[in-house]
């Protein structure tokens, strides 16, 4: 996977009023999210900054998760489905420590593109921001699973794309959570289709 990830080549955007969270920058106590599918190109180009990811007890996630640690990652284990609480509890240890948490917004089981209430709920928790971020291939393989899995080609080029902060307040009312959720759904969708765009692709689904 290393040898293979050294063969891409990553180039960043940003909507207006977004950031571009740049290769190998160390990352503060800050909640990034993408969508499942771009799991891949985003765990080499993101392995020095100090991250914390949550990953499901599944024997896939135990896969995961030992490459994630080989990359540098910190992992908390549990997924929505399975041991959330104590993975949550990990997570907000890891941001009051001034680490970053990182989430595959729609789980581990889908669907597709439809995050899960797990960031928003982290974000109300600790008061951090949510950044949300696409990794699009120009040429790759698609999985035919749930996800849509992108497996990007050597030498391929990937486009990081990188959309507004979600701020969630530390005092927002059970009411308001499924539209917070809602607004994340639509950050990572932008940043999704931005890099397909700006790559001159057709949107597939």
């Amino acid at each position: 996977m290393m040898a293979l990830s050294k063969t891409w080549r990553y180039e960043l955007i940003a909507e207006e009023g977004a950031t571009a969270v740049p290769f190998g920058k160390k990352a503060g106590p800050e909640i990034y999210c993408f969508w499942h599918q771009c799991l891949l190109p985003s765990v080499p180009f993101y392995r020095k900054s100090g991250s914390v990811v949550m990953i499901s007890r599944s024997f896939d996630g135990e896969i995961i998760a030992r490459t994630a640690e080989l990359f540098g990652y910190g992992t908390s284990r549990g997924s929505s489905s399975r041991d959330a609480q104590r993975a949550f509890i990990g997570l907000v240890r890891s941001i009051k420590a001034g680490r970053p948490a990182i989430f595959t917004a729609d789980g581990p089981r889908g669907p597709v593109y439809q995050s899960k209430m797990g960031p928003i709920k982290l974000a109300q928790l600790t008061g951090a921001p949510i950044a949300s971020f696409h990794q699009e291939p120009k040429s790759a393989w698609m999985m035919r699973s749930w996800d849509r899995f992108l497996i990007p080609k050597p030498f391929t080029r990937v486009v990081v794309s990188w959309t507004r902060w979600v701020v969630v307040p530390t005092d927002l009312a059970a009411e308001d959570f499924e539209s917070k959720r809602l607004e994340l759904d639509a950050a990572l969708e932008r940043a999704r289709l931005r890099a397909i765009e700006h790559l001159g692709k057709k949107v597939t689904g």
